[in-house]
């Protein structure tokens, strides 16, 4: 096994380019896990995490996150998101959070990362960049399955962007336990203001990150009726018709963690308290 040390960008893209098979190593907390147990072997890795332009992270209206921004730093910093910061709390242990990133969350693209649930229901884009320049995906089409998305083997994902959402936002997950723990199934709710937009993203309950589309609708024509500069709590029947749509959107199956039923059963509780939380915040 080789291991290059990248400081720039253009040198982290060069490498990518022209080493085949070559492998990103950022925080190393999925891919050494990959490595532990004899998945993978990695002949060339490209270690990333001193590359300074991976680093920013701007909130003015427009947030942007680079790809090197850890799970710790979300939570310190303004990440632009209500949502994205209470899933950031959620990973794993303070060394995890510590070297886990956003860049490796979407590189990874796991159906049970804590992160793209808020990204999908944030409407995020995903900024991917090669030698051959800069392109970027809406999060909606970044994920083809498990683990797998569009993003090239000479990409790197350089950032996610989206306008901010404003307050009314939340993240929420079950698992087998409070701690340390892979989701069982993982909800995040953004209600915009602003723009009048509700998103609805689903984690560990599909092969990709779901978008609860008829839930979204739903609850902007609550959004509507009640006025959408006028925070209301729903109806306790407005909420379980919400969460039974969430519910409904989830493609889950049976797996070690848990059985479909359950995930369908905690995405309806989560969703009618969640729409609950988020409704009421001006």
């Amino acid at each position: 096994m080789s291991v290059h040390i990248s400081r720039h960008l253009d040198d982290v893209l060069e490498n990518l380019s022209s080493v085949k098979d070559a492998t990103v190593l950022a925080g190393g907390t999925d891919l050494l896990v990959e490595i532990n147990f004899g998945r993978i072997r990695p002949a060339h890795i490209i270690a990333i995490d001193r590359v300074a332009e991976l680093k920013d992270l701007s909130s003015n209206g427009h947030v942007r996150i680079g790809g090197l921004v850890t799970y710790t730093r979300m939570l310190e910093a303004d990440a632009g998101s209500v949502a994205l910061q209470e899933a950031a709390r959620t990973v794993g242990s303070p060394q995890i959070r510590n070297a886990g990133t956003l860049g490796g969350n979407l590189a990874t693209c796991s159906p049970a990362g804590d992160t793209l649930p808020v990204l999908a229901a944030l409407d995020a884009t995903v900024v991917l960049r090669s030698t051959s320049g800069e392109r970027r995906v809406r999060f909606g089409d970044y994920m083809t399955g498990p683990k797998k998305s569009v993003r090239r083997p000479d990409e790197l994902v350089v950032a996610a962007e989206w306008d901010d959402a404003g307050p009314a936002q939340t993240f929420m997950k079950v698992g087998t336990r409070n701690a340390m723990v892979i989701a069982v199934a993982g909800l995040a709710l953004v209600v915009d203001r602003s723009r009048r937009r509700v998103g609805v993203g689903l984690g560990s309950c599909g092969p990709t990150i779901i978008q609860a589309t008829e839930a979204e609708r739903f609850a902007a024509g609550l959004l509507e009726e009640a006025g959408w500069d006028r925070p209301k709590r729903p109806s306790e029947t407005a909420a379980k018709e919400f969460g039974k749509l969430v519910a409904g959107a989830a493609k889950p199956i049976d797996d070690v963690r848990g059985t479909a039923a359950y995930r369908r059963h905690v995405l309806a509780v989560m969703g009618a308290r969640a729409l609950a939380r988020v409704a009421v915040i001006p």
